[in-house]
C-alpha cells in the first residue's frame, strides 16, 4: 500500500497522518520537544507503520516562515529542510508549506457544524478569509478564493506590532515593552501570552508561583480565579482588535476564521467578551467591520484538512 504522509509540525506538538487515496488515516501526536530532530521524531512514526505500507511523499505544515525549503521553527529548536528530509526518510518528494497557509487551504471544506459565529456578520463566498491562530504562537494567513485557481497568502502577521485600544491594554503594553522592548502580537495573543498577560495585571506579585497558559485558561472557565479570568477577558479583547486590524488589511469580506489550540476552548468566553466589540470598533469603518462574520473553527485538527487538498492537487 502505497501512502502519503501528512504532518502538522507545531512548537509544542507534531501531528502525523498517512494518506491513503482519498482516505486518510488516524492523527498520531507527539510532543515536538521529546525528539531532538525533525527527523527522529518522523522515523519513530514511519517504523511503527504496519508492514506493507509505502511512503514515498510528504506534505508537513511548520510552524514557522518557510523559504528555499527550509523552516526554522519559531517557537522550537527544530530545523526543517525539504531536500534533508527527502534524502534520510528515503522519500521521492518533500513539501514545507507554512501550518497556517496550510490551513487556509482547508477552508473550503470546513462545514457549518465544525465553526462557531461570534456575534453577527457575513460572509461574502467570494472574497478573502482571513485566519489567525493562537496557540504556542501567533499564525495568519489569507484564503482568496476563486473559481479557477484559489490562492493562499503566508503570513508572519502575528509578529506585527501589537496595537493598544485603551488605557488598560496601554498600561499592559508598557509593561511588556520594558521585558521585550519590541511587543509584538504574539506577545500576549498566545499561551506565553497568557502568561505574560496574567503576570502584567498582577498575576505574579510577591514571588507567587507562575501559572501555565492551561492553568490560566482552566482558572478563568471554572471561575475560581479572578486574576485569571480578568488575563483571559483582556486575551479576547486583544485578539477582537487585531482581528479587525487583519479583516481591514486583507479586505476579509469573507470573513475571518480563528484556530489554533486556544480559540476552541474558549468559544463559550468569546461569546461573552468584548471580541466582538473590539473587533468591530474601527472608527469610521465600524460599518464595514461589522458586516464580517467572525468564527472559530471546532473541527479536531482542521490542519489536515489543507493537507489532504495540499496533497491532492496536481503537482503536489
Amino acid at each position: 500500500m502505497t501512502c502519503r504522509l501528512l504532518a502538522d509540525v507545531g512548537g509544542t506538538r507534531t501531528r502525523f497522518a498517512l494518506l491513503d487515496g482519498d482516505r486518510l488515516g488516524a492523527i498520531e501526536s507527539v510532543p515536538t520537544g521529546a525528539y531532538s530532530s525533525a527527523v527522529d521524531a518522523f522515523r519513530h512514526f514511519l517504523n511503527g507503520q504496519a508492514e506493507g505500507v509505502v511512503v514515498e511523499e510528504a506534505v508537513i505544515a511548520v510552524a514557522g516562515p518557510v523559504s528555499g525549503g527550509r523552516c526554522k521553527l519559531t517557537n522550537a529548536s527544530w530545523v526543517l529542510e525539504s531536500e534533508q528530509l527527502q534524502r534520510l526518510l528515503s522519500l521521492r518528494d518533500v513539501t514545507l508549506v507554512n501550518d497556517l497557509a496550510a490551513l487556509a487551504w482547508g477552508v473550503p471544506n470546513l462545514t457549518d457544524g465544525e465553526v462557531v459565529t461570534i456575534g453577527d456578520g457575513y460572509c461574502d463566498p467570494g472574497s478573502p478569509v482571513v485566519l489567525l491562530a493562537p496557540g504556542t504562537g501567533l499564525g495568519v494567513a489569507c484564503y482568496i478564493p476563486g473559481a479557477e485557481a484559489p490562492h493562499v497568502l503566508s503570513s508572519e502577521g502575528g509578529h506585527a506590532t501589537l496595537a493598544a485600544s485603551d488605557a488598560a491594554e496601554a498600561s499592559v503594553v508598557e509593561f511588556l515593552r520594558h521585558r521585550f522592548d519590541h511587543v509584538s502580537a504574539e506577545r500576549v495573543l498566545s499561551g506565553s501570552g497568557l502568561v505574560n498577560l496574567h503576570q502584567a495585571l498582577g498575576g505574579h506579585e510577591g514571588g507567587a508561583e507562575v501559572l501555565t497558559p492551561e492553568e490560566i485558561v482552566r482558572g478563568a472557565l471554572q471561575g475560581d480565579n479572578p486574576q485569571a479570568a480578568k488575563a483571559v477577558d483582556m486575551f479576547c479583547g486583544f485578539l477582537g482588535s487585531f482581528a479587525g486590524d487583519l479583516a481591514l488589511l486583507f479586505g476579509a469580506k469573507g470573513g475571518v476564521l480563528l484556530g489554533g489550540g486556544i480559540g476552541p476552548r474558549l468559544v463559550s468566553v468569546l461569546q461573552h467578551s468584548a471580541f466582538r466589540a473590539k473587533f468591530v470598533r474601527k472608527g469610521r469603518f465600524e460599518p464595514y467591520a461589522t458586516r464580517i462574520a467572525t468564527r472559530v473553527i471546532v473541527r479536531p485538527e482542521p490542519t489536515f484538512l489543507g493537507l489532504k487538498v495540499l496533497a491532492t492537487r496536481s503537482g503536489a
